[in-house]
Formats: C-alpha cells, structure tokens, sequence
C-alpha cells in the first residue's frame, strides 16, 4: 500500500543534536532502560558511523523516529540498518510506521542499498507482525554474550 505524504500534515526530516530531549521522548518508550545521559553519551558516539536520526512530525509533535546507518558487510552488502524504530504510544497502530517505513525504503534506494535490515526484540510481537507486513523476512538469530 503506498501513501502520498501529501495527504498527511506531516513531515519527515533529519533530527539534529539540539533536538535529543524531543527524541528520547519517543525513544524512552522502546528503550525504556536507557536513561537520558546515556542515550546522549550513546548518541554522541555513534556519531562517527554516520547514525541519522529520523523523525515523522506532525505540526511540532514527534510521532515516529527512526535511528538508522548505511552499511556494508559480507552477507547484507549495502544496507540500512534500521537501529531503532519506534512510534509515540498515543499514535501507535494509525499507519505512521507504515509511512515512516516507505520513506525509509527510498532513503535506502538513493543511498545505493539493497536491502533494509533490522534486529528486534524476543517480546514485540506485535512489531514483529508489522515488520513481516512490510515484507520483512526473518533470516537468523541475533545472539549476545555479556562481557
């Protein structure tokens, strides 16, 4: 199903440093055990592998952000790896991932990628359902040891 962004009052842009407290707003609801001075030391970090913070406003408000990277290995080629998906609890479920999801399919067309590649947790099942609907397909298991 494809969406004319033009319908919506909304817009999609790239969030700039100035603008973390508005996206750990967000972010918080998926990362719940993150607190802010480490999203901003995390944040600030990540700076060096061109990490692109994405948000879906409507008006001033955000709705959807997307935490996302071109990358290059082995077995997804060029991708963009999608870090961190998430939509504001109060507009969960009214077709913003969806339209959030086909602005990020043409991010990764003009970037040269060929796939879009992202890990999500055990429990989100109803994320999981959203991501086979947007043609998602699982191909392996993450695993992670502590050290």
């Amino acid at each position: 199903m494809s969406f004319n962004l033009l319908q919506y009052p909304m817009q999609i842009r790239e969030i700039s440093l100035k603008e973390l407290d508005v996206v750990y707003e967000v972010l918080s609801q998926l990362r719940e055990s993150l607190s802010y001075d480490e999203f901003e030391d995390l944040i600030y970090d990540m700076r060096h592998m061109e990490y692109k913070m994405i948000g879906l406003f409507e008006k001033e408000r955000l709705i959807t952000y997307a935490g996302v990277c071109v990358q290059t290995n082995l077995y997804h080629k060029r991708h963009l790896y999608i870090f961190d998906l998430v939509s504001d609890r109060a507009f969960r479920s009214q077709g913003y991932g969806r339209v959030m999801m086909e602005y990020l399919r043409d991010y990764a067309k003009m970037a040269a990628c060929e796939n879009l590649v992202l890990s999500s947790g055990l429990q989100r099942e109803d994320a999981h359902r959203f991501y086979e609907t947007e043609g998602f397909e699982k191909k392996s298991y993450l695993f992670v040891k502590a050290i």
